[in-house]
């Protein structure tokens, strides 16, 4: 079974558009492309990966999908698209001519209104999308998690994935709240979770593999080894440590189980959510 880092970005760096990587964060101030990957992949035995977008212009899904095409380790792609268009038919009709294209995100983590997945004209969006086979990352804080409940409930056919297990505040040691709300989420058997961008909600400088335990412990107990899936969320990971080290946290957790699991989790769920090649 291959390994698959299922979540991963490239970009060449804008100070506008990417206005989130701000100061703290000046190691990921420039470009991060595919021949920067791609050797760290293979050197951690990882033979491709799907390529999630992290900006919101819909013309950057051509940014994406042109790397797509270019390097055969970029397995798929999870772009963007405005749910609430009214041409949003037609536009997922055009992309489903590209067969990397997996899937959508939108940053709901930013909304001002927090419930903004559970407006009509967003779910009438999202309706959208089973009929093209695509899914839908859900990526959103731990105070959103209540809606999200809601909000997958409604859509059973369609498959969902919670990014970055909806970044819990590792940093502050906050686990019960968060992890009442995931079990729900996880109740659902369409959902899935990527245990995916932890360093970056714990201490950047001073973490410890075992200040991951406790969350790490909720979502495997929530959603099983068959609906969890390994993600780095390279380049931003790296504010926090080098590759390596983040892949370690997971390696060393994921050591106990059995090599059917470690092989579901560190690829074939991947394989599976995504339908990858």
């Amino acid at each position: 079974m291959p390994k698959i880092d299922s979540h991963q970005h490239f970009w060449k760096y804008d100070p506008v558009r990417d206005s989130w990587i701000n100061d703290d964060m000046s190691r990921i101030q420039r470009d991060f492309l595919p021949e920067d990957l791609q050797p760290v992949l293979e050197r951690n035995g990882f033979e491709g990966c799907v390529l999630v977008q992290s900006a919101q212009p819909e013309f950057e899904n051509d940014f994406l999908l042109e790397q797509a095409a270019k390097h055969s380790f970029i397995k798929g792609v999870v772009g963007w698209v405005d749910f609430f268009a009214e041409d949003l038919e037609e536009r997922l009709q055009n992309y489903s001519k590209f067969d990397k294209l997996k899937g959508f995100r939108y940053i709901l983590q930013g909304a001002e209104d927090r419930a903004l997945m559970l407006t009509p004209e967003f779910r009438k969006g999202i309706s959208k999308l089973q009929q093209f086979g695509y899914t839908y990352d859900v990526l959103i804080f731990p105070d959103q998690l209540g809606y999200t409940q809601e909000f997958v409930a409604e859509f059973p056919e369609q498959p969902f994935v919670i990014d970055h297990m909806a970044k819990p505040y590792i940093k502050d040691q906050k686990v019960d709240s968060w992890k009442k709300d995931m079990q729900a989420v996880a109740a659902h058997q369409h959902v899935y979770c990527k245990i995916s961008g932890i360093v970056t909600e714990a201490d950047w400088h001073n973490w410890k593999k075992e200040d991951f335990r406790p969350y790490l412990d909720t979502v495997v107990e929530a959603f099983g080894t068959n609906r969890i899936m390994y993600g780095s969320d390279w380049p931003v990971c790296l504010v926090a440590g080098a590759y390596e080290e983040m892949l370690g946290i997971v390696q060393d957790y994921f050591s106990a189980f059995s090599e059917q699991e470690q092989a579901a989790f560190f690829g074939g769920n991947a394989a599976s959510f995504y339908k990858l090649n």
